[in-house]
């Protein structure tokens, strides 16, 4: 799965355990050494929270992504 970040931003994302969506793609985290993706960020539940605060931002590790479409990315969190 090579991507580039800018690919994933606005792209849902959806849980596959319960079919959650979990919102979308709000920012991505590299290892800038080697331009690898870390994990994905989406806002939590609370999203007028998250205007104003980090605390609810979802973080994905890359190794839970299972899928990624062209508009969806599926996750096993």
């Amino acid at each position: 799965m090579s991507k580039k970040g800018l690919d994933f931003r606005h792209k849902e994302v959806i849980n596959i355990n319960n079919g959650k969506k979990l919102g979308v793609v709000q920012d991505v985290c590299a290892d800038l050494t080697t331009g690898n993706i870390i994990s994905i960020i989406v806002p939590g539940e609370n999203r007028l929270m998250s205007l104003f605060s980090h605390e609810q931002e979802v973080v994905i590790p890359w190794q839970k992504i299972k899928c990624i479409g062209d508009d969806i990315i599926l996750v096993d969190i």
